[in-house]
C-alpha cells in the first residue's frame, strides 16, 4: 500500500477563512477562530493521519502590509511556513471579492514556489449562485494553479474536493508525527489562545489587535489542571474594557475559555485569569521577544 505524507501551508490576506478551513480539514477544531484580522499570530501545524496518508497543515498569519513590528514579524512567519513545503493552499474570499490583495499574496509567497499551488475560493455560502462563477473567474486569474476549488470551510463544501486532489499531489513517505497527534503546538501555548480567542470574541474597539495572552505557570494532576495566565494589552483604557464593569468582561472570557480548557483536556480546569498592561508592546522588539514572537 502506498502511504502519502507531506506538508502543506495555507496561504491567503487576513481574514478570509484560513483557520476555518484547516479545522474543517483536518475534522478537529486546532486553530482559534474570529472574525477579526490577525487573529492567527503563530504558524499552527495541524495534522490529519489515515491509514493511507499524513498531512501537515501550517495554518498561517494572514500576510499583509505591515503598520508595526509585529506586523513585520507575522509577515515574516509565513515566509518561512512557505519555504521546502510539498504544496500550498492559497484561500481566497469570494464574499468580500478577489482582487489585488489576493494578488499580492500570490506574487510574493506563491510564484517562486516549485510545487503545487491550490487556490481554494471560500466563503461561498455567503455569495448568491450567479455571483460565484466570477468569483472562480477572478481567482484563476490571479496566477498559475494547479486547481481552483470553490469552498466553504464553515459548511463543509468542497472541503473534502480538496483534501483529495491534495492528497493525490503529496509524495510517497513516512508518518511524521505519530497518528494520534492532532498538533505539534506546546500545550500552554494552545492554552493561551484558547483565552485569547475568548477575549476577540467579547472586546470591541482598537483592543483585539493590542491583546496578548500568556500562561506565566500550569500545574497538572490526574484530576485537575491549574492554569495562571496573564492577558496582556497596550493601555490603561484597555485594561479597563477588558475587565469590564464589575469585572464581568473578564469573568464571561474566563468561564468560556474554561469550558473549552476542560473539553481539550478532558480535566477539570481551574484557570486564574489576570490583566497587565505592556505598553506599545506591538512596536517593541523585547517585549515581542518577552511574548514569544
Amino acid at each position: 500500500m502506498t502511504f502519502r505524507s507531506g506538508f502543506v501551508a495555507v496561504v491567503g490576506r487576513p481574514n478570509v477563512g484560513k483557520s476555518t478551513l484547516v479545522n474543517a480539514l483536518v475534522g478537529r477544531k486546532v486553530s482559534i477562530v474570529s472574525d477579526r484580522p490577525q487573529t492567527t499570530r503563530r504558524d499552527v501545524r495541524a495534522i490529519l493521519t489515515s491509514e493511507d496518508f499524513q498531512v501537515v497543515f501550517t495554518d498561517t498569519p494572514g500576510f499583509h502590509k505591515p503598520r508595526t513590528l509585529l506586523g513585520g514579524r507575522l509577515n515574516e512567519l509565513v515566509s518561512e511556513a512557505t519555504r521546502g513545503i510539498d504544496a500550498i493552499v492559497q484561500v481566497v474570499d469570494a464574499a468580500d471579492g478577489v482582487g489585488r490583495g489576493d494578488a499580492f499574496v500570490f506574487e510574493r509567497q506563491l510564484r517562486g514556489s516549485s510545487g503545487p499551488k491550490l487556490c481554494a475560493v471560500n466563503k461561498l455560502d455567503a455569495v448568491r449562485g450567479r455571483e460565484e462563477v466570477p468569483q472562480l473567474q477572478a481567482a484563476a486569474e490571479i496566477g498559475e494553479w494547479d486547481e481552483v476549488v470553490p469552498v466553504s470551510a464553515k459548511t463543509g463544501r468542497g472541503v473534502g474536493v480538496l483534501l483529495d486532489l491534495l492528497i493525490e499531489r503529496l509524495p510517497e513517505g513516512p508518518a511524521y508525527y505519530p497518528a494520534e497527534e492532532l498538533t505539534d503546538q506546546p500545550l500552554d501555548v494552545r492554552l493561551a489562545e484558547i483565552v485569547r480567542e475568548k477575549a476577540l470574541a467579547v472586546t470591541r474597539q482598537e483592543v483585539p489587535h493590542s491583546i496578548a495572552v500568556v500562561v506565566e505557570e500550569l500545574e497538572e494532576s490526574e484530576s485537575l489542571v491549574k492554569v495562571f495566565a496573564s492577558l496582556i494589552v497596550e493601555r490603561d483604557s484597555q485594561k479597563g474594557i477588558v475587565i469590564g464593569k464589575g469585572g464581568r468582561t473578564l469573568k464571561t472570557v474566563g468561564s468560556r475559555a474554561r469550558e473549552e480548557m476542560e473539553l481539550v483536556l478532558g480535566r477539570k480546569v481551574f484557570l486564574d485569569l489576570r490583566v497587565k498592561v505592556l505598553k506599545e508592546w506591538q512596536r517593541d522588539p523585547k517585549a515581542l521577544q518577552r511574548l514569544g514572537f
